[in-house]
């Protein structure tokens, strides 16, 4: 075998150790990714279903939802202190999983959802979280959950950042500052992707308008005139 054809096969088995480096990678992000995922939908659910079955045992939805919610929260915060990790990636599937159980029994969802970001940022401060990520991330669940139920995502959005912002502002000004700086635009956010919708459904509330339906009584004398014309003719 002459030296160029040794160039050129180790040159291809270069190729394909790099290509196969490459789909490994892939497949292991890809997996890890659906493994996360999973884990998120599954700590939606438990808590979703922990919260409608604790606040419908005890019939009392109006007084004990919010510190119900406090509970949940500090569970959550406990379970990530024993794993050493996990608070800042299960934020928002377990305030999202407290508004859909509180939504389920008919419970205020707004006032819960300032409550339950304010419980998180507590949180993440006694356990020397990153404030702002847990903020965001309880933000977003909040967002996403009453977009779920069916509920006004932006009033949510300003519930849940007031509900941020004030907990901030508990802790200190670098941590006022930084959750200001990372929710700056959330609410506006939500406003466009609303928007977005609105030049459609303007657009189908003219056409209506244009071509109204008409009434029985109209559609009648329609085609009695046509009738008429006919036999004329």
């Amino acid at each position: 075998m002459n030296t160029d054809t040794m160039e050129a096969k180790e040159t291809i088995d270069l190729k394909e150790t790099l290509g196969k480096a490459g789909t490994t990678v892939k497949e292991g992000v890809v997996s890890s990714l659906k493994g996360l995922n999973e884990i998120e939908a599954e700590i939606v659910t438990t808590v979703r279903n922990t919260v409608s079955s604790t606040l419908r045992t005890t019939g009392a939805i109006a007084t004990e939802t919010i510190s119900l919610t406090k509970d949940v929260i500090k569970g959550a915060i406990s379970a990530t202190e024993e794993v050493g990790t996990g608070l800042i990636l299960s934020t928002k599937s377990v305030v999202k999983g407290v508004i859909m159980g509180v939504g389920d029994v008919g419970g205020d969802i707004m006032n819960v959802a300032g409550q339950t970001v304010k419980g998180a940022v507590k949180g993440a401060s006694e356990v020397g979280a990153d404030v702002s990520m847990v903020a965001r991330r309880a933000v977003d669940g909040v967002i996403e959950a009453v977009k779920e139920i069916g509920g006004n995502a932006e009033d949510a959005a300003k519930v849940a950042v007031s509900g941020a912002i004030e907990a901030a502002g508990t802790i200190g000004n670098t941590a006022l500052k930084a959750v200001k700086e990372m929710l700056l635009g959330v609410v506006e956010g939500v406003k466009e992707v609303a928007a977005s919708a609105l030049p459609q459904q303007k657009a189908e509330t003219k056409q209506t308008q244009s071509t109204p339906k008409q009434s029985p009584v109209e559609q009648t004398e329609e085609q009695t005139q046509k009738g008429r014309t006919k036999k004329g003719e």
